[in-house]
């Protein structure tokens, strides 16, 4: 076997010599002349839904080249005989299109059967299993038919090709042909037809293809009268006029239902917040292009190599200090989260003669439930938001988007990762890849478990994947636990297990899964020091963790420190309540003399002297306040003792206000007390005595906000090198939602760095619990194959 390293490619070879093979530069694989005249070929990877038979069959034509190509559950087979299997080999892996990812090609001698031409054959449904490709943003093409009056597919919202257009979520099964989609549905017209079978067409074998007379269509309905004068009209056209009025309306996509409104428009922003019941959270924003975007935020070269991609993501940029925009877009923030139009109904917006510059784009879905993509559902329970609906009747078979498989360390068995229970994700695994699903959302309802089951039953089917043991949280309360627990259960009582099957279940640490999800994608298994920093998490010892150092390997993991244990008043009303965590803190930090130094915090004047003394009662009790080292909850007190932020109407809300008031290029810090203990522990005291001291001095509060900031970045880089120095150990892993933190990050990495350790952050998977199910996964995966479990 070798290893293409600039390609991640593996090349299997079974000829016995009679074919040379090296890795060309760049790591491109070449095959020199080998003289043979017949090759079986199989190839892996995403290979399906990327146009790479149409690649293949255009290929073999312009090489004279004979025989066939197939799709099959695997990826996609060929028997070739030629002249020039050398350079169709070598040209497989040069100019293969761009949306397919070769993972490994397997060659062996064929015997030769005369083939007269080349062909491609029926697909055939055996094999394990084969990676699909993610829905694919327009591509260029399209976008200039779609805007071609004398183009046949004029303005017809659903134009795709071979280079873009819906994938994974119309797939029902492997192989990827148009009767294994929700495509199978809609006949191709005589010219679609001509265009699919057509080898020279950019649509040859493009399994959605379709135009306005044979394929899906739009609809419109208007749910406030107060629009009705607009419902006669074309719906793009409705709709962009019911935008420029101020209304609110809810747009079918590729993964579920948008709600949308003009994002120039102050009063259509307050009115969407207030009908959406979400107080500070940010607005994601879709622009025309880069242009626009540039409007109202600064963006760099990578920025806007990240915004066009294929993947049309959300890049959150930094505000222009000239900013045009609503501040209700985005409140005590110094991001927006912009993306571009990624299908062509989404530039149909923004190409009628009525321009947007900024259209919000957020989620369609009740707070605490999962998108919605059913229309009937939609109009049901989004008819208190949208004033109209901009609907389509294209199926889609899942909701959300596919994610990148993470390639890990040789084959290994089917294994399932529960995740946490906010921002929850699963993983499976599957040969030598980590699937990671789409996000789930907090698992806080019925509604959310559902969702959860049928993702997970769909991910399952396509990949075939069979799991042998599941992972979970330790936590007893997270629905995601319950749901593993309840299947271990069910496993146990099962009549239904062959003697020879079986299911294990193991639970992991949830600070060890945030370092483990950072080591699945290094394909890591040595000992690290993995600085985990979030809200919290269950510890061993019951507690309640999130501030942690640990020696980490794939076998397990030491606790060798964390922030210094504080109460969290009242429980998990704290993590919502900031200013509670003030209080908690100052306490903690002022001995019993916490009446002396509050003044300055104005938490009296803004909650009253009774409710800030019954906290400081409750902050006492460990029955009713249990013990937590949360890095996430520390941010928390800081925010509010500078009176930023008291209470968190979504995750992070305090901490973001917090890092937006950091001053760049300022270095001067507040002291750390770190003990000498096993484990080491952080005491931030003095930090907060400090901070008080500076408050009662009149300090800008950006000031007071950099030097907490630094003093958390010097804290975690003194024990991390401390900790490196006493095991001699050079990887580091940062990871947990804490690390969201640009300027924090940042800052950490850089020190690490220059002090010449290997530093490693998720890169694939979110570092906050979205990351945690790809953790769980790999750990348990990694034992098995190591046989330690």
């Amino acid at each position: 076997m070798l290893l293409a390293q600039g390609s991640s490619l593996d090349y299997k070879c079974g000829m016995k010599c009679k074919t040379d093979v090296s890795i060309g530069s760049f790591g491109i694989l070449t095959v020199m002349k080998s003289g043979m005249e017949c090759l079986n070929i199989s190839i892996k990877g995403i290979v399906q839904g990327v146009g790479f038979r149409p690649f293949i069959y255009n290929l073999a034509h312009e090489l004279n080249v004979k025989g066939f190509i197939t799709n099959t559950s695997d990826g996609v087979v060929m028997t070739v005989e030629g002249d020039n299997l050398d350079l169709f080999i070598e040209s497989i892996t040069r100019e293969a299109p761009a949306l397919a990812r070769i993972m490994s090609i397997d060659i062996s001698p064929g015997e030769s059967f005369g083939f007269p031409d080349f062909s491609i054959r029926e697909s055939s449904g055996t094999g394990r299993f084969t990676l699909l490709s993610p829905d694919v943003s327009i591509c260029d093409d399209c976008l200039a038919e779609l805007l071609d009056r004398k183009n046949r597919r004029y303005l017809y919202p659903f134009i795709n090709c071979t280079n873009c257009g819906p994938r994974y979520s119309i797939t029902k099964t492997v192989p990827y042909d148009r009767a294994n989609t929700t495509m199978n549905i809609f006949e191709m017209c005589k010219e679609c037809a001509a265009e699919y079978h057509n080898p020279q067409d950019r649509r040859f074998h493009a399994q959605p293809n379709a135009c306005c007379k044979c394929g899906p269509h739009l609809e419109f309905r208007i749910q406030n009268s107060k629009f009705k004068i607009y419902e006669k009209e074309n719906p793009v056209k409705s709709t962009i006029n019911i935008l420029k009025q101020g209304g609110i309306v809810a747009i079918k996509g590729i993964g579920g239902f948008h709600i949308a409104c003009d994002a120039t428009n102050s009063e259509a922003v307050r009115k969407l917040r207030q009908r959406k019941r979400r107080n500070n959270k940010p607005f994601a924003l879709m622009a025309p292009d880069i242009a626009a975007i540039r409007k109202y935020c600064t963006v760099s070269e990578d920025e806007e190599k990240a915004l066009l991609s294929y993947r049309r993501p959300i890049v959150l940029l930094r505000k222009r200090d000239d900013l045009a925009l609503p501040e209700e877009i985005a409140p005590n923030n110094r991001h927006i989260g912009f993306m571009l139009p990624y299908t062509p109904l989404h530039y149909l917006l923004f190409c009628y003669p009525a321009h947007f510059d900024a259209l919000v784009m957020t989620s369609g879905n009740i707070a605490e439930e999962p998108i919605i993509h059913d229309n009937k559902e939609a109009c049901l329970k989004l008819s208190h938001i949208a004033d109209a609906f901009l609907m389509h009747n294209f199926i889609r078979r899942s909701r959300g988007y596919v994610p990148e498989p993470i390639p890990l360390p040789e084959d290994g068995p089917d294994v399932l990762g529960c995740g946490a229970d906010l921002k929850n994700t699963f993983t499976i695994t599957k040969g030598s890849y980590a699937i990671l699903s789409q996000h789930i959302g907090d698992m806080e309802n019925y509604e959310t478990v559902k969702f959860f089951e049928e993702s997970l039953n769909n991910l399952k089917k396509v990949y075939r994947v069979n799991p042998v043991a599941i992972a979970y949280d330790l936590h007893p309360n997270y629905l995601s636990t319950k749901w593993a627990l309840a299947r271990q259960a069910e496993t146990k009582n099962s009549s239904l297990l062959t003697p020879h099957s079986s299911l294990s279940f193991y639970g992991i640490q949830h600070h060890y899964a945030h370092i483990g999800s950072v080591m699945a994608e290094n394909g890591l298994r040595e000992k690290v020091i993995g600085v985990a920093f979030d809200g919290n998490g269950y510890g061993d010892d019951g507690l309640l963790w999130g501030g942690e150092f640990l020696l980490a390997d794939i076998d397990g993991y030491k606790r060798a420190g964390h922030i210094k244990y504080t109460p969290l008043p009242g429980g998990e009303p704290a993590a919502g309540e900031p200013w509670r965590m003030a209080i908690s803190y100052l306490k903690e930090a002022a001995a019993g003399e916490i009446m002396d130094f509050i003044g300055p915090t104005g938490l009296i004047k803004r909650h009253g002297k009774d409710a800030v003394e019954r906290i400081i009662t409750i902050a006492s009790d460990r029955k009713f306040s249990p013990l937590s080292s949360s890095a996430g909850r520390l941010f928390d007190a800081v925010s509010a003792l500078l009176g930023i932020c008291d209470k968190n109407t979504f995750e992070g809300e305090a901490a973001i206000a917090l890092e937006s008031m950091v001053i760049d290029r300022m270095h001067e810090d507040y002291p750390v007390v770190i003990s000498p203990k096993d484990p080491v522990e952080i005491d931030f005291s003095h930090t907060i005595l400090k901070i008080i001291e500076d408050m009662e001095r009149r300090t800008d509060k950006r000031i007071i906000a950099t030097k907490f900031h630094n003093a958390v970045a010097s804290a975690i880089i003194f024990v991390v090198l401390k900790l490196s120095l006493a095991g001699n150990i050079r990887k580091v892993i940062l990871s947990g939602g804490v690390f969201q933190n640009v300027y924090l990050l940042g800052k950490v990495m850089d020190s690490l760095s220059a002090e010449g350790l290997s530093v490693y952050v998720n890169e694939i998977a979110p570092c906050n619990d979205a990351g945690i199910s790809l953790g769980q996964a790999y750990i348990v995966r990694e034992r098995i194959r190591a046989g330690t479990l």
